[in-house]
Formats: C-alpha cells, sequence, structure tokens
C-alpha cells in the first residue's frame, strides 16, 4: 500500500508531467496568481513529500485541478 505522502508527490510529478511543465515553469504560474514559492523550493518539497496541504491547494489552483480523495 502506497502512503499518502507518496501519492500526493506522485499526483503532483504526474499533472505536471501531463502538462508538460517543469518546476520552473509552475514557479512562474505560481508567482503570477500571487503566490510566493520558487522554483528551488517547489523542486525539494515535491520530490521529499514534504509539503503542506496550503500547498498542494495553491498547485491545485495554479493548474485548475480539482482533489479527489478517491483511488
Amino acid at each position: 500500500m502506497i502512503d499518502s505522502k507518496t501519492k500526493a508527490r506522485q499526483f503532483i510529478k504526474s499533472e505536471l508531467a501531463k502538462r508538460d511543465l517543469s518546476y520552473v515553469k509552475l514557479a512562474e504560474l505560481m508567482q503570477n496568481k500571487g503566490y510566493k514559492e520558487n522554483q528551488d523550493t517547489l523542486r525539494t518539497k515535491i520530490n521529499r513529500g514534504t509539503f503542506s496541504f496550503y500547498l498542494l491547494l495553491e498547485i491545485c489552483d495554479t493548474l485548475n485541478l480539482k482533489l479527489s480523495l478517491e483511488d
């Protein structure tokens, strides 16, 4: 069974890959929406899976995603 941290990390990476977005572009898009993340911080947090739910919501807002807790 995959833990929640791994699922969240895989979810974000999958969505970035689907859109052919780099961390640089994600950071740029987030900054355009008023969020204060930079590319290095995003890369580190996402790769480690150590990000807050608030950051996940910001990423989803930036990418126009809706969260679902279903598998």
